[in-house]
């Protein structure tokens, strides 16, 4: 498989002789207001794209974890073919789309499989408590092949029960998390923080674990070099991957 990260938890994965657009964040830099309740109150995105638009949508098939603005924007929305496979967590989801135009959308827990590819649907939590009942249902994916490893994306989740139970059920040989410990002015962060990508390891020590979801969006306050830090104090730069923008990791 071939990772490559773009923005945010904005990813192009070829795996399983397809390429998949996972979470479509496409709006150039400043476009959107900043998250509301946030401490931090510069506009989003706050990066550019690594790489051009037209080449980000060249990919066979759309997965859509969740509705938030960060994981699939007017952009996107504007320049994705609207006859693209489009993959949405659940019908509720593949409705909304489907009012944006796209005529070829499929719940993920009624597609099981697309080419060779498995697709499995997992849970999680986007934050704790008032907030992550806020934040409403996130998804994850666990994607397998035959002459691929295990992949799982687990999607805007903190460390939880769901995520333990999809790396038991699914043993993944690659997770992808998403990090940034995004956070609003109440309540704890509602993706992964330092601690929770470490927890992620010692569940699954045996895996690559590269973290996404990072430096573009205005909640989110971990840094790419504070995190490295951590990994590095840890020992675990050969078992936890941060890539940039635009970098590619191949498993």
């Amino acid at each position: 498989m071939k990772i490559r990260q773009i923005r945010n938890a904005t990813m192009l994965l070829n795996y399983g002789n397809m390429t998949f657009l996972i979470d479509p964040f496409l709006g150039a830099k400043g476009v959107y207001p900043p998250f509301p309740n946030t401490s931090n109150q510069v506009n989003n995105p706050t990066v550019d794209l690594p790489i051009p638009v037209e080449e980000i949508i060249q990919a066979d098939a759309v997965i859509v974890t969740h509705l938030h603005p960060d994981h699939f924007d007017a952009a996107a929305i504007e320049a994705l073919s609207k006859d693209m496979i489009v993959i949405a967590q659940s019908d509720v989801d593949a409705d909304e789309i489907r009012k944006k135009g796209f005529h070829n959308v499929q719940a993920l827990n009624r597609i099981s499989q697309i080419g060779d590819v498995s697709l499995n649907q997992t849970s999680g939590k986007h934050g704790e408590g008032e907030i992550g009942q806020l934040m409403g249902e996130v998804s994850g994916v666990v994607f397998k092949h035959p002459d691929e490893k295990t992949l799982y994306i687990a999607g805007d989740t903190i460390w939880c029960d769901d995520v333990e139970e999809a790396i038991g059920l699914h043993r993944p040989e690659v997770i992808i998390v998403n990090g940034g410990s995004a956070q609003f002015l109440q309540g704890a962060p509602i993706t992964m923080g330092k601690e929770d990508i470490y927890r992620t390891y010692t569940e699954a020590p045996q895996s690559t674990i590269i973290v996404s979801h990072m430096e573009a969006v205005n909640h989110c306050f971990l840094t790419r070099q504070e995190l490295t830090s951590f990994i590095e104090e840890k020992g675990l730069t050969a078992n936890i991957f941060v890539p940039v923008d635009g970098e590619s990791i191949v498993r």
